[in-house]
């Protein structure tokens, strides 16, 4: 029992790691494959530590970026218009709109959203989006030239996320191609801006499950081995991601995000 869910855990958290940063939904990743291979969940302590692994695989990746904008923080108030305050207020009000629809209507999205059907149209639509984005975006602008209204609104794309299927990687780059930012500053835009939700979230989450006293009955080492794949996956999957998009478009994901819908679909009409 052990050793099968020590294989769980590590194929979960790979899948974690390699499907956080891709604009091709982690949240479809990990609701659809449990259900198609019919696994019992690891539990809530689980899912917590693996989206922590892939958090600190994010963290690790751009720290010489978040030490260089921590340093800027005063200057906001005093020197709003300098590169590196535009950038950091456009990530703290960004972050906002995902913070106020989570704590509004998480309970809804949880209730009534998280099912392969609604992945299915989700993962189709928003395919579509990128595709369109990645087709109409100029591509005239740089992380640099980033500011506050960007900020709203590749934030208030950030906030869809919370549907399963969406991928906030996938709407935060959409929102970003959209307003002309490069494909890669579009991608690290995206990255800069989950990671200040995604320690809020995580935060929470290990929060309540202190509240709650979980995770005691649950095996250590299938959470050690989720942690370790979904750190070392993501880490890789970032570093893979931004050399891609130097010379590539978004279309293999658009592509894959359909492929995906389509056989959740059909899995679906079937009933297997």
């Amino acid at each position: 029992m052990l050793e099968q869910e020590s294989w769980q855990a590590a194929l979960l958290g790979l899948l974690q790691g390699a499907t956080e940063f891709l604009p091709i939904s982690s949240s479809a990743h990990l609701l659809v494959l449990p259900w198609l291979l019919g696994w019992e969940p690891l539990g809530l302590t689980f899912d917590v530590l693996v989206h922590g692994g892939t958090l600190a695989a994010l963290i690790i990746y751009f720290i010489k970026e978040w030490k260089d904008l921590s340093r800027h923080f005063l200057r906001i108030f005093i020197k709003p218009s300098t590169q590196q305050s535009r950038l950091l207020s456009a990530l703290i009000i960004g972050t906002l709109p995902a913070v106020l629809v989570g704590w509004l209507l998480e309970g809804l999205i949880v209730t009534y959203l998280r099912t392969p059907a609604v992945v299915v149209v989700t993962l189709s639509g928003f395919a579509l989006i990128l595709w369109w984005a990645d087709r109409r975006g100029t591509q005239v602008r740089e992380l640099s030239d980033v500011g506050v209204w960007d900020g709203v609104l590749v934030g208030m794309a950030q906030a869809l996320a919370l549907i399963p299927g969406v991928s906030r990687s996938g709407a935060t780059i959409s929102a970003a191609l959209l307003l002309g930012i490069s494909r890669a500053d579009a991608a690290r835009l995206s990255f800069l801006l989950g990671t200040p939700i995604l320690t809020a979230a995580t935060l929470r989450s290990l929060y309540e499950l202190w509240q709650a006293g979980s995770g005691a009955e649950h095996p250590i080492l299938p959470m050690v081995i989720g942690v370790i794949f979904s750190f070392s996956s993501g880490y890789l999957c970032i570093r893979f991601f931004l050399r891609f998009l130097q010379t590539r478009t978004y279309r293999p994901f658009v592509w894959y995000r359909l492929g995906l819908a389509a056989f959740i679909l059909l899995w679906l009409v079937l009933g297997l």
